[in-house]
């Protein structure tokens, strides 16, 4: 990878990408609780961590397709952290938050990546009242990262 960021184990024995320190917030959008999300200046998509992937793999229609399958799948993953968050499902919200955060990771999702791992602690500590407060930023930084891809990345290639 780049050295715009390092890796750090997330307890699963994978690595995932440790954002950079902070730039400018691309896209305007602002922090929507300071006390509970400190990282809003990351970027929105770090096209470096893209590019990386596209390098490592030799094939940059492997990184496109994969930045492409990210996008497509952002609602369905965005509905159930939201909805296992809703239920008080431990487990579920784990699950969904834990895929999240490392596919945002990999296409570069940082400001994502960082807010997924944020939502991820109150989850392990069972505090999804505080979680829940998470998920209006989960899905207004989500849905930015999804229509940064698609106007700098995947729709820039096609």
């Amino acid at each position: 990878m780049s050295n715009s960021g390092s890796f750090s184990g997330n307890g699963g024995g994978g690595l995932v990408p440790t954002p950079p320190q902070p730039t400018a917030a691309p896209g305007g959008l602002s922090n929507p609780d300071g006390a509970l999300f400190p990282d809003a200046e990351l970027p929105l998509v770090d096209l470096a961590v893209l590019q990386d992937l596209a390098d490592q793999l030799a094939h940059p229609a492997v990184a496109q397709n994969f930045a492409r399958d990210y996008a497509t799948l952002w609602t369905q993953r965005y509905q159930k952290l939201a909805a296992a968050v809703d239920r008080q499902d431990v487990a579920g919200a784990l699950d969904a938050v834990i895929s999240m955060k490392i596919a945002s990771a990999m296409v570069g999702g940082l400001r994502l990546a960082r807010l997924a791992e944020r939502l991820e602690e109150f989850i392990r500590r069972g505090d999804l009242e505080h979680g829940h407060a998470l998920i209006a930023a989960v899905k207004l930084h989500g849905s930015a990262t999804v229509k940064e891809l698609q106007d700098t990345y995947i729709l820039a290639d096609e």
